[in-house]
């Protein structure tokens, strides 16, 4: 299947070249097969002006066409250089274009965790970064210069056929044209390149890119110097880099015996087709025009070996096919089950998750989820808690929709979310993640990024906590003019208020996920406050390790293993005497020696500190 794949690329570089800007492709390829043909052209030009000195003839028309096509040329390789930049620049975008649509369209996430589509994600996502080969727009130029250099090949061939087969003969175009062509298998000219896009060279591929992301990206720019991993990380670099041009080295590289065949098929060809020329030439079969013209054309068919799929063709090709595949391969791998129904009001009086088992598409076998059965009654609030791993996140991920149960069903007042049509139960929804976005845009628009009356978005601000951090039109990134950053536990409110202005716009679903995790004790017991009192007319789940911020939870959940163990209010699981109790008592033990053993002191010690 690979294989075929491989076999296709180039037709598929091709077909996207026409579908970024029809008109321009035409153009690059009329003016390919001109700059093609010239060479050719020159030659029986040349042959004719030749005759025509020979034979005392009017030299006007031959020397106006020697001139024209020197000219010709000399002004199309500009001209094709300009037109093969700017197709290859519009087919980048087009293709990132696509690549956008396919990433963003599917309602679901499982299509950017597929392990199949991601050797052909990673390709696609930069491939015109410059790490792997030139840019599409730089490559065009070089992909035109062999496909030129084939088809000039081609043309002196069926030149020195049409011209010689009179008084010359047909073989020596055969003869001389199969030596040349010959060296690409020899040489294994066509097949080579692709091993530059094997399997082990793309793993190579990923270990230099991630070197040289953690060199030049700013997460980890802290770590590498506190750490001092300077030099570890430039040396792995460096290393990784070699490894890649080791393996590219040896997909590449000339094989002496090939070499030596190709010496011999092509010197035996060329002695063959030479010497019955200088004979046809003495004995007077062929006048000296004609001789100059076969002649030119002998020489022009060794360019038959040096055109056509050199390196920046399989180049472009893979990535481009590897973006083209990506589309069609994302949409089932991110599809949801399609549901109608409006989630309008809902929920009114319950969620329930019914037996419901799920795992991620990376590990299949795995379960995250396994038979997990639980009740949420609407206008309630539920903490979550457990080790990691327990399948909590997952949980939240699920009820937003951005993956379906493999077994079992999450019900809204008694409806399978499968049911309900995707954007209109997510418009009921609102949610703070771990690794909440932090868009380089304004404070209005990482509240609000679909648009909200500021007064809207101002109390949401204000439910947050987060009030004076900046004014609403100022751009949270420092790399734009009169632009600012915040402090990770700044954007932390920044993400709660984001929330707290959905429910002010009618969200009845609150998840929050660790939504106070860089904040201090008695920061997060604030905020939670504000949030339960801005949200006590929904639905609020939370997930979180602070036992402080989850007694405050109408009921408490454990989950272990993907299964519920536990449930109940604070006081119940104090009493049960279970892993609820086991987990508290281990984190109110953190807040200082002596720490009181009795639950009750415990809760007033937690109390205190937050």
């Amino acid at each position: 299947m690979q294989a075929r794949l491989r076999d296709r690329q180039e037709y598929k570089l091709a077909g996207a070249l026409l579908r970024a800007d029809r008109p321009l492709a035409l153009a690059w390829w009329t003016v390919l097969v001109l700059r093609g043909l010239l060479p050719a052209a020159f030659a029986v030009a040349m042959g004719v002006l030749v005759s025509a000195v020979e034979g005392g003839e009017p030299l006007g028309a031959p020397l106006a066409a020697v001139g024209t096509v020197f000219v010709l040329l000399q002004v199309l390789v500009p001209v094709h250089l300009a037109l093969g930049y700017n197709l290859g620049d519009r087919t980048s975008a087009w293709l990132y274009d696509l690549l956008t649509e396919a990433c963003l369209e599917p309602p679901g996430m499982g299509h950017l965790e597929d392990p199949d589509l991601s050797a052909d994600l990673t390709v696609a996502r930069e491939f015109d970064a410059g790490m792997t080969g030139p840019p599409l727009s730089i490559a065009m130029d070089f992909i035109a210069d062999g496909l030129v250099t084939m088809v000039a090949g081609v043309a002196s061939a069926a030149v020195l056929f049409a011209v010689g087969l009179g008084a010359f003969g047909w073989w020596p175009a055969l003869v001389l044209g199969g030596a040349w062509l010959s060296t690409h298998w020899l040489l294994k000219e066509s097949g080579v390149w692709r091993d530059r896009r094997t399997e082990e060279v793309r793993r190579a591929q990923r270990d230099a890119d991630y070197a040289y992301r953690l060199a030049v990206d700013p997460p980890a720019a802290k770590e590498l110097r506190l750490f001092g991993l300077a030099d570890w990380t430039l040396e792995r670099f460096v290393n990784r880099r070699a490894r890649l041009h080791q393996l590219q080295y040896a997909a590449t590289r000339l094989r002496e015996r090939s070499v030596l065949a190709s010496l011999v098929v092509v010197g035996a060809a060329n002695v063959a087709v030479f010497a019955a020329l200088a004979d046809a030439a003495a004995d007077g079969r062929i006048d000296l025009g004609r001789t100059v013209v076969l002649a030119q054309a002998a020489v022009g068919t060794a360019a038959i070996a040096f055109g056509g799929l050199n390196w920046a063709l399989d180049g472009a090709a893979a990535p481009v096919a590897a973006a083209l595949r990506v589309k069609p391969a994302m949409a089932p791998a991110g599809a949801l089950a399609s549901g109608s129904t409006a989630a309008e009001g809902m929920p009114a009086r319950e969620i329930r998750f019914r037996d419901v088992t799920f795992a991620y598409p990376a590990e299949p076998g795995t379960p995250v989820l396994d038979g997990f059965d639980l009740t949420v009654p609407a206008g309630s609030s539920l903490a979550i808690v457990g080790q990691n791993g327990a399948g909590k996140t997952t949980l939240a991920k699920l009820l937003c929709r951005l993956y379906d149960p493999r077994a079992g069903s999450i019900e809204v007042d008694g409806v399978d979310l499968r049911r309900l049509d995707v954007e209109s139960w997510r418009s009921r929804l609102a949610a703070v993640f771990q690794d909440f976005i932090r868009f380089e845009l304004t404070l209005r628009d990482n509240v609000a990024p679909r648009g909200a009356p500021d007064e809207v978005i101002l109390a949401a601000l204000a439910d947050a906590g987060a009030t004076g951090l900046a004014d609403l039109g100022t751009p949270l990134a420092k790399g734009y003019e009169g632009g600012t950053d915040l402090s990770g536990g700044q954007w932390q409110r920044v993400a709660l208020a984001r929330a707290l202005c959905a429910v002010r716009l009618g969200a009845g679903v609150v998840l929050l996920d660790e939504p106070t995790a860089q904040l201090d004790v008695r920061g997060e017991a604030e905020i939670f406050s504000r949030l339960l009192a801005a949200t006590r007319h929904c639905t609020t789940i939370l997930i979180s390790h602070r036992f402080s911020t989850v007694r405050q939870a109408d009921r408490i959940c454990v989950l272990e293993h993907g299964r519920l163990v536990e449930l109940g209010t604070h006081d119940e699981l104090m009493a049960l005497d279970g892993r609820y109790r086991t987990m508290f008592e281990l984190q109110a033990q953190r807040f200082g020696p002596g720490a009181p053993a009795d639950p009750d002191e415990q809760g007033v010690v937690l109390d205190a500190l937050s």
